[in-house]
């Protein structure tokens, strides 16, 4: 435990250096740096026509084949509707392709080198100092401290400790999260020895969440830093990588931030581990292709990322979206609206998807993916009030648009399919009327070209599936890459597994996410939980409640289609099949055995698992350690009176007392206080307060001492 020394010695946070960050305003125009963008690369106008312009005439060839597979002649309002959608559609899925592409050639000529990192070689050392920034909300400590220590042990191997300090940032609203942290923080400065440069503040209030948390940093110390790297409660970073980063951030004055592409490491579950393949193998693909046309217009993912502190501090203050949840209040989803106002103010946001030693976790099930999913909706969905704001630039609204776009695709694939039901019955139960009213020389025959409509569905199909045969391709021409996955025919057999697999669960996503964007339109609040990262099992019959309805939505569908035709439901199988299997997909996928077994028959692997980079494996045998010391620990508030230093260090934590007449008054305090002044001994004082009520009274000195009282008297 870290020792407490006298008064002014001992510190859990440095003197803080303010710096002003003023909220934006979404109807005018923000100033702008001065200077020119030296780091935009040259001829991305051409990119862009060449990746826009493809994905265009793509959707036109789309919409015409389309066209003549609804019959000539005027369409009836039934048929134009199916062909708006199948446009969307289309459109979505031809500008991902046309940019796989991109991303396909990238991969075979080889690092572009952006803003002149260099991928090998002795890493540079920097001449600023860099702040790393952990935000957490109720996480296991084990996990967060594992990944820190791992990140600080690097660094100290590098010999750059002296450049950069440590941030665990906390937003945990569990009395027991939060005193497991702060024992973990004084513990992960016991074992580094660091008692400089690693510190500890938990907010009382978790105003805007993640992004309050941040701009809370930002105001109270954001002064003392020029850099500032932000990660997630799984983020882990080799130091060579984040050396870099620094490096090429403070050797180009003109850039805001900079985004590195995270490799998905860790899943045990088949579920997670088709995740961590896909985004290995896949995910280099599709982000060389976007990095390449986005250039200085790249996005930003909210961890992961080094960051221009004053450039941050100027010009990405989140406004209040006005009217009411689920559109109204806090940004949500900030990382993409900060990447458009940094990019409105001048400021140029670039993504290095080649550079190395940048990991993060999976959700390990479908259950869990669609918690985090709920809540990524509604913040995606928000963007639409960002959308018209003044000065974006016309590629962040773009970046916008498909974070909207994600989620709204669910939906309108899912009334696509109804529609064509709908199609299928007008043609086979409605009389055609053959010779319309008003004069005509030739009938109009109502014609649905089945040949053409199979060569419509293959090219669709094409487009989705032959940018994973592009990233297979790719990988063999990277020899440690293509090893590390098991080889090339291992690592196609992968690829059929993830690519049957992916597409069974996609119709069952896709409904979820149906009825999540129409209960966010009903105005239904998604809330902010904590992430599961670890075995997603859950017991059959819970899984069973989860999905029965996605399985008799299935069975139903699929019934009505046979109705209408026996060839319409051989073309809805996918979906059907997909849909009326849901219940055990969903709980085999989220099964350990099945993902551990697949990976001992050398499927699914990634070159991550194959060669572990020495920052993951200290990582993850840290956790292991750090959970065996955990087990031996009551969990628990209480645990706060059973040890001294820890006490003593908690009361020094403490957040400033309320200004009489100048601060509200805390109902969940007053509550409490008065709850633990009639209790007759600590545990029934604990016992009797809320969740709410045990963190305002261990947040305040009177409340502490109280309960110290009570756990005196045994």
């Amino acid at each position: 435990m870290d020792r407490v020394t006298p008064e002014g010695c001992w510190r859990a946070l440095p003197p803080e250096h303010e710096l002003s960050m003023p909220v934006q305003s979404l109807r005018a125009r923000a100033a702008r740096r001065e200077g020119g963008m030296p780091s935009r690369p040259g001829g991305l106008w051409l990119r862009r026509l060449l990746v826009i312009g493809l994905a265009l005439a793509l959707t036109a060839y789309g919409a015409r084949e389309m066209w003549l597979v609804l019959g000539s002649g005027q369409p009836t309002p039934l048929q134009a509707f199916v062909l708006i959608l199948f446009v969307v559609l289309f459109a979505w899925i031809a500008l991902s392709f046309t940019s796989a592409c991109c991303g396909f050639i990238r991969l075979l000529l080889g690092p572009d080198r952006r803003l002149g990192i260099q991928p090998d070689g002795p890493p540079p050392m920097p001449g600023v100092r860099t702040a790393l920034l952990m935000p957490t909300y109720n996480e296991d400590p084990s996990r967060v401290m594992a990944g820190l220590q791992a990140i600080h042990e690097s660094l100290a191997e590098a010999g750059a400790l002296h450049r950069f300090d440590i941030f665990i940032l906390s937003d945990s609203t569990e009395p027991a999260a939060w005193i497991a942290e702060e024992a973990a923080f004084l513990a992960l400065r016991e074992r580094t020895g660091d008692h400089e440069r690693i510190f500890y503040r938990r907010r009382p209030k978790n105003t805007e969440r993640k992004a309050g948390n941040i701009a809370d940093w930002v105001r109270r110390w954001g002064g003392a830093y020029p850099q500032m790297l932000v990660l997630d409660a799984d983020s882990v970073m080799e130091a060579d990588t984040i050396l870099r980063l620094a490096d090429a951030m403070e050797r180009h004055p003109d850039v805001g931030l900079i985004q590195t592409l995270p490799i998905i490491a860790g899943g045990n579950t088949l579920f997670a581990r088709m995740q961590q393949f896909a985004g290995r193998v896949y995910g280099p693909l599709i982000a060389e292709g976007i990095a390449w046309w986005h250039g200085s217009e790249g996005n930003y993912w909210g961890h992961n990322a080094i960051i221009r502190t004053r450039a941050f501090a100027d010009a990405a203050g989140l406004p209040e979206l006005a009217g009411r949840k689920p559109f109204g209040g806090h940004i949500l989803s900030h990382d993409f609206v900060e990447a458009a106002l940094l990019r409105r103010a001048g400021w140029a946001v670039h993504m290095v998807p080649w550079l190395r030693g940048t990991y993060e976790e999976s959700p390990p099930s479908l259950m869990d993916l669609a918690i985090r999913d709920r809540r990524w909706c509604q913040g995606n969905l928000q963007h639409a009030a960002v959308l018209p704001a003044r000065g974006l630039h016309w590629v962040s609204r773009m970046h916008l648009l498909t974070g909207i776009g994600s989620y709204i695709t669910a939906p309108v694939w899912l009334l696509f399919l109804f529609c064509g039901v709908l199609l299928a019955i007008q043609a086979r139960f409605i009389r055609p009327e053959y010779f319309p009213a008003g004069p005509t020389l030739f009938p109009q025959w109502p014609v649905v070209d089945p040949v053409r409509a199979m060569w419509v569905f293959i090219g669709t199909m094409a487009l989705l599936l032959l940018p994973k045969l592009m990233a297979w391709v790719a990988l063999l021409f990277h020899g440690r890459d293509r090893r590390g996955s098991g080889g090339a025919i291992r690592a196609f057999l992968s690829m059929l597994v993830e690519t049957v697999v992916a597409g069974l669960l996609a119709p069952v996503t896709m409904l979820t996410q149906s009825v999540d964007v129409l209960s966010i339109l009903m105005g239904r609040d998604s809330g902010w939980n904590a992430q599961k990262r670890d075995d997603g099992s859950l017991p059959f019959g819970q899984v069973a409640r989860l999905y029965w309805k996605h399985t008799v939505f299935g069975l139903a569908f699929g019934a009505a289609a046979w109705l209408v035709s026996p060839y319409l439901a051989l073309w809805m199988s996918p979906v059907v099949l997909g849909l009326a299997l849901a219940i055990p997909l969903a709980a085999w996928t989220a099964r350990r055995s099945v993902g551990v077994g697949l990976r001992r028959l050398g499927l699914l692997l990634t070159p991550e698992e194959h060669d572990t980079p020495k920052v993951l494996r200290r990582a993850r045998a840290l956790q292991r350690e750090l959970l065996e010391a955990q087990e031996a620990v009551s969990p628990g508030p209480g645990r706060l009176f059973r040890e001294s230093g820890l006490l003593e260090a908690h009361r020094r934590m403490l957040p400033a007392p309320r200004r009489p007449r100048l601060d509200p008054f805390d109902p969940a305090l007053l509550i409490g206080l008065a709850k633990v002044d009639e209790a007759e001994d600590l545990d029934s004082a604990l016992r009797g307060l809320s969740r709410a009520e045990t963190a305002a009274v261990l947040a305040d000195a009177r409340g502490v001492a109280r309960l110290e009282e009570l756990a005196a008297r045994g």
